[in-house]
């Protein structure tokens, strides 16, 4: 197939992976609001889940068609876009106040883990079953401590609203199963255009999925922090992308590592610094004042582009 036939099937792919995520977060959160469950537990679990199933999706389906640096590189490249070009791009549009919460555990806990991952990775090159059980471990111990805050009242979701509208047991069920239905045919269509896209341009998986794939599977985040801010609602912004960003490596390498080893080649090892700068970049913008202002946005997507100039030389 042609180039822009490519480039139609990845856009498509795109398109579903993003309504798929939409679909599957409102009716599973429905379904669970319906049955009781507290919203602060929705958000934790299948919220969190729903916003990431993008990354998850894509990574498995690469790992299993032996994509491997599609998979690693969508979540780091998915990691530093999310801070560096939506949290940038947020605050130069509005500032974001940070929640202490999340500037003293939180941000912490990311920029620990995204070391983590990069020591995993480049210890043997690739990220084993056994590595993907510590993962999970780690998710499950966050997973706790979130609750923990939730139940001293600390946590607050302000997104779960929508989420709480009554409607029938059938439709919620119809968009859980179409939801999850469009989130793995999305993931099949983009992770074949984007491989076929890079053969044809003679570039790396690596490429392809720190850049393409990433931005792809982070239109979720980046729609919602420049929509919250541009409603005023900026200060969510932060713990939403720090959240993203720990269950993205946790979660979603752990799982897919769990699955099948995931390869992780000696060339993500600039990309992992740039990661873990990133995270310590945001940490060092909001630890004095607990916003993130014009300047740190301005600062955050030059940085990018900076970063974007090495991946094209």
């Amino acid at each position: 197939m042609g180039l822009m036939t490519q480039v139609f099937f990845l856009v498509i792919g795109f398109v579903l992976l993003v309504k798929g995520a939409d679909w599957f977060v409102e009716g599973a959160a429905s379904i669970a609001d319906k049955f009781g469950i507290p919203q602060i537990v929705i958000g934790l679990t299948i919220v969190a889940m729903g916003t990431s199933a993008p990354e998850a999706a894509v990574s498995l389906s690469a790992a299993f068609k032996g994509s491997a640096e599609i998979t690693i590189g969508n979540v780091v490249g998915s990691n530093i876009l999310n801070i560096l070009i939506i949290l940038g791009l947020t605050a130069a549009i509005r500032s974001v106040f940070v929640q202490r919460t999340t500037i003293f555990y939180e941000i912490p806990m990311m920029i620990g883990i995204t070391i983590l991952l990069a020591v995993m990775g480049l210890q043997n090159n690739v990220v084993g079953r056994i590595e993907g059980i510590i993962l999970m471990g780690c998710m499950v111990v966050y997973m706790l401590y979130l609750l923990r805050l939730a139940k001293r009242g600390t946590v607050e979701n302000e997104e779960l609203d929508e989420f709480a509208e009554k409607a029938p047991m059938g439709k919620l069920l119809f968009l859980v199963v179409i939801g999850m239905g469009a989130i793995v045919w999305g993931s099949d269509i983009a992770v074949d255009a984007a491989t076929s896209i890079a053969r044809i341009f003679g570039m790396s998986e690596r490429f392809i999925g720190l850049t393409i794939v990433a931005l792809g599977t982070s239109l979720p985040e980046l729609v919602t922090s420049v929509t919250a801010a541009m409603k005023g609602n900026s200060d969510i912004a932060v713990g939403n992308i720090v959240g993203s960003n720990l269950f993205n490596i946790m979660f979603v390498v752990g799982l897919t590592a769990i699955i099948t080893p995931v390869v992780y080649v000696s060339a993500f090892k600039i990309d992992s610094i740039v990661a873990v700068a990133s995270a310590v970049l945001l940490w060092l913008c909001v630890f004095r004042k607990q916003t993130l202002n014009r300047l740190h946005g301005i600062i955050m997507l030059a940085c990018y582009g900076g970063y974007f100039m090495y991946l094209i030389r």
